[in-house]
């Protein structure tokens, strides 16, 4: 009897192993739906909040990337556009995460660590009801490959170190979301970064929470990218961006039926690991134009759900049909 257990339990063995890593995350969906990560949008859109489409999800939470010193208003725009945005949350009772990124004045240019602090209280002071909040947004944009610095500059891993020991001692009721990477292609390029942040913030400051935009693992159906934070991080991982893209070029050409089967994908991920506790969808509205390098809109540009907003209605609220007539390719 012993031998048939020992024989039976190796049967079964070299099936998972035969299922291989795509197809072992395919297989996660349903411990994906055992353990349900809180699911919202993340868009700087405020009429999101009021299309019925939306309020249909029953989502609770969504995220906002603005400049580290929106509170200066030396943009004349991101100030006024943030507060309607945060307003129209509110209306819906959203409770909102906002990552800070460059500023438009200096894009090429990173902050002091003194200028940091200064504008982030500035922020905290106007804005007192936010209490979820990340230090910078893809801080490690500009150290993968895929990306590359563009027309703004990224901040070291000792530079994000800085930047979160000082918005933690600057709002101490506030969740501070320790690091937000990008996964991109290059993964070791990833954990590289990550593995440098943790050395210069210090081993007594570590961070609880972890922030992750895992569009790779996403769009080319594979979890290696998410894995391997997960293996290097302790704590929450947040995927504070993600979601099926429509067209990145010249990587993905425009397509709403892939966005749709990436978007099943994006939530069979969440199955990894019951640590991701958050996932935060980009976007909700789509391009304007054809020429728009990136689109991963869950609706067209005038609002129409696409095929993948059926995909997250389901999803979210436990149904087989969607009640809205979307696109199609």
């Amino acid at each position: 009897m012993r031998r048939r257990r020992n024989a039976l339990t190796l049967l079964v063995l070299a099936g998972v192993l035969a299922l291989g890593t795509g197809s072992a995350v395919e297989a996660g969906a349903s411990a994906a739906k055992a353990h349900s990560p809180t699911v919202g949008i993340g868009d700087e859109q405020p009429t999101m909040f009021a299309n019925p489409a939306f309020t249909a999800l029953h989502t609770t939470i969504s995220r906002y990337v603005t400049p580290y010193d929106v509170a200066t208003n030396h943009s004349h725009n991101d100030l006024p556009r943030l507060r309607a945005w945060l307003a129209a949350a509110a209306r819906r009772h959203i409770r909102p995460l906002i990552a800070f990124y460059h500023s438009d004045r200096t894009p090429r240019k990173m902050p002091s660590v003194a200028s940091y602090t200064a504008n982030v209280k500035r922020f905290l002071k106007a804005f007192p009801q936010v209490r979820d909040l990340q230090p910078w947004n893809e801080a490690n944009r500009g150290y993968v490959k895929e990306s590359g610095n563009g027309s703004y500059a990224s901040p070291s891993a000792g530079q994000s170190a800085a930047y979160y020991l000082a918005l933690k001692r600057a709002c101490s009721r506030c969740t501070v979301v320790g690091l937000d990477v990008l996964d991109s292609t290059d993964v070791p390029a990833t954990t590289r970064y990550i593995n440098a942040f943790k050395r210069d913030v210090g081993r007594r400051h570590q961070p609880t929470i972890w922030g992750l935009h895992n569009y790779s693992d996403t769009n080319r159906f594979h979890s290696k990218g998410t894995r391997a934070v997960l293996a290097d991080t302790t704590g929450q991982v947040w995927l504070t961006e993600t979601g099926g893209i429509v067209k990145l070029a010249p990587s993905f050409p425009f397509s709403l039926s892939r966005q749709s089967r990436a978007t099943r994908y994006m939530f069979s991920l969440t199955g990894l690991s019951s640590r991701i506790t958050r996932l935060y969808i980009f976007q909700w509205t789509g391009g304007k134009v054809a020429k728009e390098r990136f689109d991963a809109g869950l609706t067209d540009v005038r609002g129409k759900p696409r095929p993948a907003y059926c995909v997250v209605y389901k999803h979210l609220r436990n149904k087989r049909s969607c009640p809205y007539k979307t696109a199609s390719d």
